[in-house]
């Protein structure tokens, strides 16, 4: 479930788009006016006023925001004007121009969106960057990572239900043996990953944990610290139970010394429109901390306000 909400009166985008172009005027940006408006507009209604303020002002609302904000504020912003296309396509060229081991960012929008969104995110990337995500992903990640990351940004799974018990028991064993031999990029473990439809994994996820008395995440915990073994743990979370997955993102980000902002900018951007609600019950069962008293603390100013305008504050 969502998180935003969205007045019982929505003025016109061109109405929209006008006040938003007065919060750039004068001597000094009116942050309060843009949350207001832009932090409780639906996607299809940021799309229109994007089109309305290109129509309107001749100049593409992101090129405002970005001349006028700053910082973290100006992060979160431009990625929630952006359609969940163009989002993903943004989120993963910086996460591939800066791609190191404990990166995410790509792992998320592979595995935690349908295969649609996944292949419209990659169109998007090519309008553009005019190349590939995968070229992008295989020029700056390196070994094992690389035979690991293009073909999961790669995959088009298939998204039905339908699911081989007997397929699900196979590849149960033979990640088994894969992960006992400490195999942990076989091409065999990364092709099951890579193509097969999630209802499949999660069959064979579940197949392994039946097997052999251990869920696979725990098997693939040897070695706490090993990058590569984490990205494989998140694969697994990130496609058998992304709200799960996504709060413990979040709850990390928080956590840290030094709250990570991009993650939670990313979490939050990405999720608001479709499952935060559930991510912040989680949150909330997991720390007995409402999710948005964390981000109060954690953060400050416009910044603050935009993550909590689409967070919702805490029930009463």
């Amino acid at each position: 479930m969502a998180t935003i909400s969205i007045p019982e009166y929505v003025p016109s985008a061109s109405e929209d788009a006008e006040q938003l172009r007065k919060a750039f005027s004068g001597w000094g940006t009116n942050e309060k006016l843009i949350i207001s408006i832009l932090a409780h507009r639906s996607a299809a209604q940021r799309r229109q006023i994007r089109q309305a303020y290109a129509d309107i002002f001749g100049e593409d609302l992101l090129k405002s925001l970005d001349k006028e904000l700053t910082h973290d504020f100006e992060k979160v912003v431009l990625l929630w004007v952006l359609d969940s296309a163009e989002r993903d396509a943004v989120l993963a060229y910086d996460s591939a121009r800066k791609w190191g081991p404990g990166d995410r960012a790509l792992i998320e929008i592979a595995c935690a969106r349908r295969s649609d969104e996944l292949f419209a995110a990659r169109r998007a990337y090519h309008a553009r960057y005019k190349r590939s995500v995968e070229e992008d992903v295989a020029a700056h990640a390196k070994g094992d990572f690389r035979k690991l990351l293009v073909p999961l940004v790669s995959a088009y799974r298939y998204e039905g239900p339908e699911v081989n018990q007997t397929l699900a028991k196979s590849e149960a064993k033979l990640l088994h043996e894969k992960i006992g031999d400490k195999s942990y990029a076989d091409e065999e473990i990364i092709r099951i990953l890579t193509t097969r439809s999630k209802a499949q994994l999660t069959a064979t996820f579940n197949a392994y944990h039946n097997e052999f008395g251990n869920p696979i995440n725990k098997d693939l915990k040897s070695d706490p610290k090993d990058h590569f073994l984490s990205a494989l743990r998140a694969i697994t979370k990130c496609i058998t139970a992304p709200e799960k997955y996504f709060e413990k993102a979040i709850r990390l980000a928080i956590n840290k010394v030094g709250t990570d902002e991009e993650a939670v900018t990313r979490v939050i951007a990405t999720r608001a429109e479709l499952d935060l609600k559930v991510i912040k019950d989680l949150y909330y069962k997991r720390n007995s901390v409402p999710l948005v008293r964390a981000i109060k603390k954690d953060t400050r100013g416009d910044y603050e306000d935009f993550l909590v305008a689409l967070i919702g504050e805490e029930s009463a």
